[in-house]
């Protein structure tokens, strides 16, 4: 059971709310990604970057890694906030701007009716985005991990990831819906501004829960004892920066493949280069994140038993193993073996994510830690799946071919296997060092 020098410890009840409370939250942050993600795949081009042709797709893959360049400067603002202030405080003003930039987006004129100002003001709501989602997931993390039991710190710390198949789930299926019951004309119209609008309800509901949720006890004994840090950033580049490199890259090989389903490239593949209906595709990737998610919370339950390192590394042999067979199952072009190719490469991504916040809670000092988790997390995302769709299309254009994307992908995951034997696993560590 973690409890604090004091005395203290949460009731049973709070495991749960925290929990709850964290993975409602990047459920709807996932979702707005996802939702923006795939209309980038789909629709984007065409709505926002007509007049640059063919380079108008690429662009619109970089709109979404554009977010991923600020997530650094949302995570340095955020961890300097979460470590001074609280996890509370700051999860609270992460999810209000990313919902309200996803709303934007939703109401956003396009590029036929404003001209240049659609492009723009469409990536500097991505810019927000980017920002807000820096911060969201360490404190997310943190108050899941720093409210449970010693000995299931990685199950409760894995409802953090659980957001992201939720979010694809959510985002796919209303996706799935739309295309379904509008014709291709009414999506194009004002259909594709549908799910960005919904965002409006996940947004309510996850203040709702989070307002139920108490401080995290590990950060509410730093501040009754006046040890919270006064320069957690430079503390973190001064006496912890193998910790932050390290965790980033044990990251990058989850991020780059994960963001081959979720990122829109696999679904925007198959329609184009074989025809395949969109719908179909959609409900291959709602398939992928069910996997996902069972393979994240078997993971993280996993972890608690055998150690994060070892459960992460299953993850990254997994990803290794399976990147070129994907694409070979992919480009038979036959629905059913891309049905069997998403759900098979889902098996690693969710090994290797389910341990990740427990991993990340238990890496860095409670008097640095939101600074630590938020920074690692978000380098991570710049050099693993911020432009990954956007190197596979490259590399696409530039083959012809989807080897070089598997190899790319492979390697990734390499690193990542590299990274994550580095790490001293620290699991079950007293969390108020």
């Amino acid at each position: 059971m973690t409890t604090t020098r004091t005395g203290t410890k949460p009731a049973a009840k709070e495991y749960d709310r925290a929990a709850m409370a964290s993975m409602v939250g990047t459920t709807v942050e996932w979702y707005d990604f996802f939702i923006y993600a795939q209309a980038a795949a789909l629709i984007f081009a065409d709505l926002f970057f007509k007049p640059m042709g063919s380079a108008g797709q690429i662009v619109s893959y970089v709109t979404v890694g554009i977010s991923f360049v600020f997530r650094p400067l949302g995570a340095i603002v955020a961890g300097y906030l979460g470590d001074r202030l609280g996890r509370k405080r700051v999860l609270v003003a992460t999810l209000a701007m990313m919902g309200a930039a996803t709303v934007l987006i939703g109401v956003l004129p396009t590029y036929a009716s404003i001209g240049i100002w659609a492009p723009i003001l469409l990536i500097l709501l991505r810019v927000v985005q980017g920002f807000s989602t820096g911060g969201e997931w360490g404190g997310a993390a943190l108050l899941a991990v720093e409210h449970a039991p010693t000995k299931r710190r990685g199950f409760f710390g894995a409802f953090v990831q659980m957001g992201v198949p939720l979010g694809m789930l959510l985002a796919t299926g209303v996706l799935a819906l739309c295309t379904f019951t509008l014709t291709e004309e009414q999506f194009t119209t004002w259909g594709w501004r549908v799910p960005f609008l919904l965002s409006v309800v996940l947004i309510g509901v996850g203040f709702y829960i989070r307002s139920k949720v108490s401080e995290s006890p590990v950060f509410a004994e730093l501040k009754e004892r006046r040890t919270e840090s006064t320069t957690p950033i430079r503390t973190l580049f001064k006496k912890h920066p193998k910790q932050v490199v390290l965790a980033a890259l044990s990251f990058i090989g989850t991020n780059g493949n994960g963001y081959m389903v979720i990122g829109g490239f696999i679904v925007a593949y198959a329609t184009k280069t074989y025809g395949l209906g969109k719908t179909e595709l959609l409900i291959a990737t709602l398939a992928s994140a069910v996997t996902w998610g069972v393979f994240t919370m078997i993971g993280a339950y996993w972890s608690d038993r055998r150690g994060r390192t070892t459960v992460m590394n299953v993850g990254n042999l997994a990803m290794v193993l399976f990147a070129v067979p994907f694409f070979l199952l992919i480009d038979t072009g036959n629905l059913g073996w891309i049905y069997v190719a998403m759900i098979l490469f889902s098996v690693g991504l969710g090994l290797s994510y389910g341990p990740q916040p427990a991993l990340f809670a238990e890496l860095f000092p409670a008097s640095i830690r939101y600074s630590g988790a938020s920074i690692s997390y978000a380098v991570g995302t710049i050099f693993g799946g911020a432009f990954a769709p956007t190197v596979a299309q490259w590399l696409l254009g530039k083959t012809g071919g989807t080897l070089a994307i598997s190899i790319y992908l492979a390697l990734l995951a390499a690193v990542s296997f590299v990274a994550t034997m580095l790490i001293k696993d620290r699991s079950g560590r007293d969390l108020m060092v």
